[in-house]
């Protein structure tokens, strides 16, 4: 859901940056007036983006920088202590993170770019 007392929508990168099941977008983000690592990848034709925090432990959980995804590219993994989490709705399907799911930030696509929408809890890294 998007917050009207928010910052407008910020550019996040190109839409053919974010290839089918590939490596992800990652960008920095203000949560709770403290810097936090977010990503944006595709999966099934959708830009969705997430904090980089599982929700068993709060690490990041890339295995290198934007690689999110398990070995068959079906689910985000964390690299941590392996937690796995269904792509599109962020919820854990396996794992130590049994009922969590990640913190989604909305995304957009429009005019071949993909954008973010900041809410009152999670501002762009430049904002105070």
């Amino acid at each position: 859901m998007l917050d009207d007392d928010a910052s407008p929508p910020q550019r996040l990168c190109a839409s053919a940056e974010l290839q089918e099941r590939g490596k992800a977008v990652s960008f920095d983000v203000i949560q709770w007036r403290e810097p936090v690592r977010a990503f944006a990848l595709r999966f099934d034709g959708q830009a969705v983006a997430y904090l980089n925090r599982c929700a068993h432990v709060p690490t990041e959980m890339d295995w290198q920088e934007g690689e999110f995804l398990d070995g068959d590219r079906r689910y985000i993994m964390c690299s941590i202590h392996g937690a796995v989490y269904e792509p599109l709705s962020g919820l854990c399907v396996m794992g130590p993170c049994t009922r969590g799911r990640l913190t989604k930030i909305a995304v957009t696509e429009r005019d071949g770019e993909v954008y973010w929408h900041p809410t009152r809890d999670t501002k762009p890294a430049f904002q105070d």
